[in-house]
């Protein structure tokens, strides 16, 4: 029996208070993650903060975890592809590199309301009941200082892929929906901008895919769709 072996059978005969007394000794020996001393707290406390904080923060925090879980669960099992890593404020969140060329994604989640996965006819009632949601806009406003436009949302073409966390429906962080950024819909009155809510199938179909290299096909042969056909008088 090993050393290693020779603890897990004494730990197994420790009660509970005992075996987090041992683990409590460890904990001080190994921090969970850099940060901690960045910060100089424990991941605990972290937790803790994020856990008492607004919806508004906790979304952003579900956010930069569905961009994690893309690099570390799309991105990483991509053969022949490259990830630029971007250090200032674009319109996308990842430049993707192959032999073909660059694809510039966003990375979204799927929208909750009141803790349940909100549907598209929750977001507009012209949008299908039968479809999810995902919000498609800034996390922060502003106007432009010259046109005096909205700069929160996404203007066509500042992106080429939408990537989706599906989380909040599936409850694992590493499924994703994808689009091609000019299949979205457009904001009425204004061809030019994305509109703010975009209904997300269940399942995949002929607009949304759950294979990435799919939406890159679909991408680069610059087929023209919508991801869903709107009343004219919408």
């Amino acid at each position: 029996m090993t050393i290693v072996e020779q603890i897990q059978h004494l730990l197994s005969q420790c009660s509970e208070e005992q075996r987090r007394e041992v683990f409590e000794l460890l904990r001080a020996q190994f921090p969970i993650h850099a940060l901690e001393a960045q910060w100089n707290t424990t991941a605990e406390i972290i937790l803790d903060a994020i856990t008492r904080s607004s919806d508004l923060t906790q979304r952003g925090v579900r956010g930069v975890i569905a961009e994690a879980a893309f690099k570390y669960n799309v991105i990483a099992a991509l053969k022949g592809w490259t990830s630029e890593e971007l250090r200032e404020n674009y319109p996308y969140d990842f430049l993707l590199t192959d032999a073909v060329g660059q694809v510039r994604v966003q990375v979204k989640m799927q929208r909750l309301k009141n803790h349940i996965p909100m549907t598209a006819n929750q977001g507009y009632r012209f949008l299908p009941g039968d479809m999810f949601v995902v919000e498609t806009q800034r996390t922060r406003g502003g106007t432009d200082p010259q046109t005096h436009e909205d700069t929160r949302p996404y203007r066509f073409g500042e992106f080429d892929i939408l990537a989706v966390s599906m989380h909040p429906s599936t409850n694992n962080w590493s499924t994703f929906m994808y689009t091609v950024g000019d299949w979205l819909l457009a904001r009425p009155g204004n061809p030019n901008l994305t509109l703010k809510f975009q209904p997300v199938p269940r399942i995949p179909n002929d607009v949304w895919t759950d294979q990435f290299t799919t939406v890159v096909g679909w991408f680069r042969s610059r087929a023209r769709k919508k991801i869903v056909n709107l009343p004219a008088s919408k």
